[in-house]
């Protein structure tokens, strides 16, 4: 039995931020970024690579909800990258056949996972200019980490 791993994705205009977890489910760390120039669907094929790469058994996706917690534009289009990232995953799993991913792939509520990590990037001191090209893979980090941290807890009661 292999031990598991997580994935962190958070879906950027110009970039798709990673994050990855230990094999203990304890801690995410930033994994890089895929550069996607305005069409983070040209990022599907990357991020699967990198799935199988690391075989990663869960993805958690940032799903950027309005503050009010409607569906705007970008929660759409992030429904639609998952669904076609479930798809890519489950056709590869069964050669074609309809069926079930082995890979688990969730939306999660991303609401203020940037002003986090902004947050975090300051308190460690990375200068503004450093932000951009790392607040997407610290964003995907704040969002697993949340992930994680909430499993723990359910697997505690």
């Amino acid at each position: 039995m292999s031990t598991p791993i997580w994935m962190g994705i958070d879906l950027g205009e110009a970039r798709i931020g990673l994050a990855l977890c230990d094999p203990e489910l304890t801690l995410a760390y930033p994994a890089g970024n895929i550069e996607v120039q305005g069409d983070y669907f040209r990022g599907l094929w990357p991020v699967v690579d990198l799935i199988r790469e690391h075989h990663v058994d869960q993805v958690i996706v940032g799903y950027p909800l309005l503050l009010n917690g409607t569906e705007g534009r970008s929660a759409k289009n992030a429904k639609r990258w998952v669904r076609n990232l479930t798809r890519i995953l489950t056709d590869e799993e069964n050669d074609g056949l309809e069926g079930e991913s082995a890979v688990g792939v969730v939306l999660r509520d991303e609401r203020l996972t940037t002003v986090s990590a902004h947050q975090q990037l300051y308190d460690a001191q990375v200068g503004g200019r450093g932000h951009r090209p790392r607040v997407d893979q610290q964003s995907a980090v704040v969002l697993l980490q949340s992930a994680l941290d909430e499993y723990k807890v359910s697997k505690e009661l």
